[in-house]
């Protein structure tokens, strides 16, 4: 049948849903185990916004189920995608996927300390960065004492590595 026989208010809005994290092709989807569980959480609250949806009009429950769907798709390839590392299993000396890092800056003395972690569990503002990063991507494979040079404000300041863990956020465990 020809479009033109095809009434406007029939027309299904197609729903925009924004990508997740940037995870290149081919690369593996590392996360830890706290990584799965915020995976696993946000499909149950999506879940439940499926099964909650009371929309009067039947049109905007359809649209808004349609954007929910698409989401959980999206959501669900990550997860099927996903490897959890076992940060017990990591080498405590040396600095790998899931390994929280404390650095002191040789200028200012400055200490900071963060995670490597995987692409959507990312999130700076808790020193949480991803394994993708090229801070993380120098650091792999440093252990306690290297010093690592790392870009800040188009400088480069030297570090040293005085700190790796691996505490598993779930247990509390190292």
């Amino acid at each position: 049948m020809s479009r033109g026989f095809v009434k406007e208010d029939d027309q299904e809005e197609v729903p925009i849903v924004p990508q997740r994290a940037y995870l290149p092709e081919g690369v593996t989807n590392f996360v830890t185990p706290a990584g799965m569980n915020l995976l696993l959480t946000e499909k149950q609250t999506l879940e439940n916004e499926k099964n909650d949806l009371s929309s009067a009009r039947e049109n905007e429950k359809r649209i808004e189920l349609n954007f929910i769907n698409a989401k959980l798709q999206l959501l669900n390839n990550r997860i099927a995608e996903a490897r959890v590392v076992d940060l017990s299993a990591q080498p405590k000396n040396e600095i790998r996927f899931g390994a929280t890092i404390t650095l002191k800056a040789e200028s200012s003395k400055n200490i900071q300390t963060f995670q490597i972690v995987g692409v959507d569990e990312a999130d700076i503002s808790k020193g949480k960065v991803s394994f993708l990063s090229p801070v993380s991507r120098t650091l792999i494979n440093k252990k306690t004492g290297d010093k690592v040079i790392l870009k800040q404000a188009g400088k480069d300041v030297v570090y040293l590595v005085t700190g790796i863990s691996y505490l598993d956020e779930i247990t509390g465990n190292q």
